[in-house]
């Protein structure tokens, strides 16, 4: 048996919204056979505190280094919106993998984007096409969900090509992921990993056949 193969999900989430969201992509992920999600998460930033104060969150996933990115097959990037981009925390983190761009780390490894906002037309698609941007500039394969997926249609929350989203409503009034949208985020962590594992098999079956 080979070594898994690892799709890394990496998100911000302020609230839990997109954590949640993060948590249905790795159960897609993970019923591929063969294949592993890991979660990572980043710190908060502001102006005052450009760098995290503790080595780890309080709670829930670590944070990411640059040594995760380059050591997953696959990677899934998370963010609530902030007036239709992703938030500063991930834009942040993302800045600073400029030394995986110049050694093409993340080049030819497939990729997808999945986002929260707490109103249904809050900038879900255009926080996602600016999450796609450092990756395709990165040489990342950019995934969305194809209309195959019969949740695309019927959804009557979030959930769109670009990557799964979920409308999440405000902190004091937080809404529970719909059917559709669970299944939607699931059906991109399975679709991100049938791709990788493919990717991984064809450079496999290139090695022995050298």
């Amino acid at each position: 048996m080979g070594p898994m193969t690892e799709i890394l999900i990496l998100f911000y989430s302020r609230n839990g919204a997109t954590a949640e969201l993060a948590r249905h992509a790795a159960r897609g992920v993970e019923a591929v056979a063969g294949c592993s999600a890991t979660l990572r998460t980043v710190p908060p930033v502001s102006a005052e505190n450009e760098r995290p104060v503790k080595a780890l969150p309080d709670s829930g996933a670590p944070y990411a280094t640059l040594d995760d990115l380059r050591r997953c097959d696959g990677l899934l990037l998370g963010s609530p919106t902030r007036f239709g981009n992703m938030a500063a925390p991930l834009k942040y983190f993302l800045d600073g993998t400029s030394s995986l761009w110049l050694d093409g780390s993340l080049a030819g490894k497939p990729a997808g984007a999945f986002s929260a906002t707490q109103t249904m037309h809050g900038g879900q698609e255009s926080t996602l096409l600016t999450m796609a941007l450092p990756l395709l500039h990165h040489g990342m394969m950019f995934l969305g969900i194809p209309f195959t997926e019969r949740g695309l249609n019927q959804t009557r929350t979030g959930g769109t090509p670009y990557g799964a989203t979920h409308v999440a409503g405000t902190a004091t009034q937080p809404a529970a992921l719909s059917e559709d949208e669970s299944t939607l985020a699931r059906a991109q962590g399975k679709r991100i990993a049938e791709v990788a594992a493919a990717l991984a098999a064809a450079r496999s079956a290139g090695r022995k056949a050298t």
